[in-house]
């Protein structure tokens, strides 16, 4: 595979991991609301809650996304100064990618946790789906 395909399959793992990050949080409230079962598993649950705690710490310490410094490098690797953009890439780095300083991105993520957090305590997770 090509650095350039490389970088834009990061780039389009970056995107899922932040749809699951945010449409995670929506299917928990959402599948409570609705009786779904599934939303509360322990896995999921999990997975979801380090997944936003990643990103809260990486913000909280100033550290760039490893996904994001990958997918440079790659780019880098491809011979692109920057991003000239393949199709995945325009639009993917349209939705993920936006100018703002580093307190707005720490601030918006750690609310975002603290929605996350409560989740947990307002739909506990079960370690297995209740019986019907």
């Amino acid at each position: 595979m090509s650095p350039r395909a490389l970088a834009d399959a990061v780039l389009v793992l970056h995107f899922a991991i932040v749809v699951f990050v945010i449409g995670g949080l929506v299917l928990i409230v959402t599948g409570n609301r609705l009786g779904w079962g599934w939303v509360n598993r322990l896995g999921f649950r999990l997975a979801h809650l380090v997944a936003i705690a990643v990103v809260v710490l990486q913000s909280w310490l100033g550290i760039d996304c490893p996904l994001t410094t990958l997918e440079s490098w790659l780019r880098m690797q491809a011979g692109t100064a920057g991003y000239q953009q393949s199709f995945i890439e325009h639009w993917v780095q349209r939705l993920l990618y936006y100018s703002a300083p580093g307190w707005v991105f720490a601030t918006a993520y750690t609310l975002f946790g603290a929605l996350v957090a409560a989740s947990w305590w307002y739909f506990p997770p079960r370690r297995r789906p209740p019986r019907r």
